[in-house]
């Protein structure tokens, strides 16, 4: 009689972990696709800017993923001072030709590195710190015209958002 009771034994305990495996699953699955971003926020994963209305020196501001993006059509003066600073001086050493595909044009997020501040120097008439950039005056951080970080706190340079040349006047970011 003990026999007959050790395969439906074994077939209760194999279906009872098989319903307790679905079960999990069906509770592991929505929890799982709800850490996943909404759609409102994919569909800002990208955009694409048109850069055709800038004029040598001025820059743009444009939000992506909810933090500013700062584009400069940058000067023939800029884009030697960037190429030609030593990059012993530098904090974060990197390159100016890493930072841009375009010598006329830079692309970084708009957020300091010491504590998330937004720099000043977009505007004309903003102040653009000793280096011609950006300037962080919530605690003095300046930023040279390629984004890199030169005085201050802030322990990197602005960052390079990933981006590509759709033409020559337009780009997408994201």
């Amino acid at each position: 009689m003990s026999e007959n009771k050790t395969p439906r034994r074994d077939f209760i305990k194999l279906a009872t972990m098989t319903l307790g495996g679905v079960g999990a699953a069906s509770l592991a699955i929505p929890f799982i696709t709800s850490m996943n971003p909404g759609k409102d926020t994919l569909a800002l994963a990208s955009t694409e800017i048109d850069l055709s209305p800038l004029k040598e020196g001025q820059s743009l501001t444009v939000i992506w993923r909810g933090k500013p993006v700062f584009i400069k059509h940058r000067t023939q003066k800029e884009i030697t001072e960037a190429k030609n600073t030593d990059l012993n001086d530098l904090i974060d050493i990197e390159d100016d030709a890493d930072r841009v595909q375009n010598d006329k044009w830079l692309v970084v997020l708009g957020v300091c590195t010491h504590l998330g501040c937004v720099p000043l120097g977009q505007k004309t008439s903003d102040i653009k710190g000793e280096y011609g950039g950006w300037f962080c005056p919530c605690h003095g951080s300046h930023y040279d015209t390629s984004g890199r970080i030169r005085k201050g706190p802030a322990p990197k340079n602005l960052p390079v958002p990933p981006y590509v040349f759709l033409n020559e006047s337009r780009i997408k970011i994201g």
